[in-house]
């Protein structure tokens, strides 16, 4: 299982979603466009990012990538499944999500979300349904929702 974090913009999103995905197993991280990392290309430590992870970040293997879309064209290619996380009108319920051994879930902007261009590259997209009044949830209490279904 992987995550793909496509311009996130908070650090303390992406080291929540580094501690979530250590204790659900991910395999990998994909940080892709300006989404931040646990170290810089100076090799300093995101204190913000290592103060939410607890330690996450060290021992969850990540990568970062410029260019999403030929990280999915490679990840297509290595018979990766891939899922977008977003509301959209042809989302289905991620409790139908199909389960394979192989798969990678994208979660995107906090504010403008996943580009078209980048859904329409995703094998499914699936969204959370929301019954309150507010219309998303935080990225990093999605991922959680999603890890663990």
């Amino acid at each position: 299982m992987y995550i793909i974090l496509h311009n996130i913009r908070s650090n303390h999103n992406v080291g929540s979603i580094f501690r979530t995905a250590d204790a659900a197993g991910v395999a990998k991280i994909f940080l892709a466009g300006y989404t931040p990392a646990p170290v810089d290309r100076f090799g300093r430590t995101n204190k913000e990012i290592a103060k939410t992870a607890l330690g996450a970040e060290k021992v969850v293997v990540w990568e970062c990538a410029k260019k999403v879309q030929k990280l999915l064209a490679r990840l297509k290619k290595e018979k990766v499944f891939l899922v977008a996380v977003e509301q959209h009108p042809h989302a289905i319920n991620y409790k139908k999500i199909p389960r394979r051994k192989n798969i990678a879930f994208v979660f995107g902007n906090e504010v403008t979300g996943i580009p078209e261009k980048i859904l329409a590259q995703c094998n499914c997209v699936a969204e959370i349904p929301m019954r309150g009044t507010k219309e998303s949830l935080n990225v990093a209490v999605a991922a959680g929702i999603v890890l663990y279904r």
